[in-house]
């Protein structure tokens, strides 16, 4: 019987790169997605797009950069007409599944509950059908951290992970016969860090390491940073105590209900592929900061990512991606598998060439980080910050519109991103080169932000230029897209990119 195409996507949230054991932390129980990494290929250097949920999630699941999906910001939906990566696969019969957290229907942080397209509605599980599940007395707990600690804990039964892989288990048991894609999206490990124990007390004498970013004082790095560290820049770091207990506790319970799917693919399915990742980091008082932001500082926007190849792309066993790879690469890459012509919308690439040889092969140069807001509904976490980041194996460039200061960092000789080089001579080539590879990512991706003020920075000699680069940027079609036309002609578009200047101001 000839293999079926099937795809498991397991996400979590707010998972460090660092958060896993296989990743070199030995102090992480993380057994099951260790296992993991062991039966397929562990990518090192891979990056988030954007380093707050809904935007990241809004990279992983349309292939779009959030400036193209419109999905920005927390709690704004995406851009009508966009497509997420189920309604590329109905049409082609893969059966469709999204169980987990989605946090992109512009609704609040639990959702609306409310199946989109592209998706099984019989499957259908985000936050807002779990809250909605709960009394009121029940939903009160669920949003308390110290729920899980006080009288007696909490049962596995009454977290949302669990409630996300029973149903993952029930469709696969029910569909493995059939191509698919299931989608496996917790809200674990983020706040309020529900776990039951014995993972509750998993880390209660565990003090998180200091590293030596813990003590940067954020000198020569943007005034951003500085208002988001507030009075822990002037704390006694020595004197504070890293004890995330529940936040990693909650982390390794995510690991077990992963593996609980796990355990049934392996069952059901085991010639599927399955990809593991998280959609951001959390900053944990690296470089006196918490949470998440704009900065693509290790801590926040690097992430993990397992891939195991299935039954039409084997992976090797063990082996390791040491070069850098981006979330926007996701949704090709799993087009590729099930041999889906990818739309020319998309502006990511399959990684299918890496997963089945990641020794001998480069995918990307760069990859690129960007950031608008934390939320919409937010007056504050720093209002509006424009940023555009370009990310290589061993530089990291990062622009940051509206602030005062713009960083350069050399990550193979200053793993901790401690000295801004923006200024620094010695790194003009490299500052130059990661520079042009951002203005050239925007103008590829008709950022609809770009602009001038993205060339002129204070440390280069570029003029302002009404025109920009000087070219019209109209998007190819798809097949069975309508044809865009000239707008000079209202002929069907021949070039897309045509150089078209009118004026230049010097």
């Amino acid at each position: 019987m000839k293999d079926k195409k099937q795809v498991v996507f397991v996400m979590t949230d707010t998972t460090r790169w660092d958060m896993l054991g296989c990743y070199g932390n030995k102090n992480m129980i993380t057994p099951n997605l260790d296992n993991l990494a062991k039966e397929g290929v562990k990518f090192n250097k891979n990056y988030t797009t954007q380093p707050v949920c809904g935007p990241a999630r809004s990279a992983i699941f349309t292939g779009l950069y959030p400036h193209s999906n419109g999905g920005i910001t927390n709690t704004v939906a995406l851009t009508q007409g966009v497509k997420t990566i189920g309604e590329y696969l109905v049409p082609n019969n893969i059966k469709s599944a999204y169980i987990g957290k989605w946090h992109l229907d512009g609704g609040d942080y639990f959702g609306n509950g409310i199946c989109p397209e592209g998706y099984d509605k019989n499957y259908w599980y985000d936050m807002r059908c779990y809250i909605d599940e709960l009394s009121d007395e029940e939903k009160v707990l669920s949003r308390k951290e110290s729920t899980s600690l006080e009288n007696g804990g909490i049962d596995e039964d009454f977290t949302f992970a669990h409630r996300v892989s029973n149903r993952a288990i029930d469709f696969i048991d029910k569909h493995s016969d059939e191509d698919l894609f299931l989608c496996v999206s917790y809200d674990e490990p983020h706040q309020p860090y529900l776990c039951p124990e014995p993972y509750a007390s998993m880390y209660e004498n565990y003090n998180f390491p200091k590293t030596p970013n813990y003590y940067d004082n954020l000198e020569n790095k943007p005034l951003y940073q500085k208002l988001w560290a507030g009075e822990t820049l002037y704390e006694d770091k020595d004197a504070l105590q890293l004890k995330p207990q529940l936040f990693l506790g909650c982390n390794s319970f995510a690991d077990y209900e992963i593996g609980r799917v796990l355990d049934k693919v392996k069952e059901k399915m085991p010639n599927a592929m399955v990809i593991f990742t998280s959609d951001h980091g959390e900053a944990l008082g690296a470089h006196s900061l918490s949470l998440k932001g704009a900065a693509v500082y290790e801590e926040i926007a690097h992430v993990p990512l397992i891939i195991k190849g299935g039954a039409y792309l084997k992976s090797p066993c063990g082996e390791e991606y040491d070069h850098v790879t981006s979330h926007i690469d996701l949704v090709p890459t799993i087009l590729d598998y099930y041999d889906i012509e990818a739309p020319l919308v998309l502006q990511g690439k399959s990684m299918r060439q890496i997963i089945g040889n990641p020794e001998d092969n480069v995918l990307r140069d760069s990859v690129f980080c960007e950031f608008h807001r934390y939320e919409i509904d937010h007056d504050g976490f720093g209002g509006i910050q424009f940023m555009r980041a370009a990310i290589s194996d061993n530089r990291k460039l990062a622009i940051h519109l509206l602030d005062n200061t713009d960083e350069l960092y050399d990550t193979e000789k200053d793993e901790y991103e401690m000295v801004n080089l923006i200024e620094d001579k010695l790194y003009s080539e490299d500052r130059e080169k990661l520079h042009q590879n951002i203005l050239d990512w925007m103008n590829d991706t008709r950022d609809p932000y770009r602009g001038y003020q993205w060339k002129c920075r204070y440390w280069n000699d570029e003029k302002p230029n009404w025109d920009c680069d000087g070219y019209t940027r109209q998007r190819p079609a798809s097949k069975g897209e309508i044809k865009q036309l000239d707008y000079d002609t209202g002929l069907e578009i021949t070039e897309n990119i045509r150089y078209k200047i009118k004026k230049v101001i010097k």
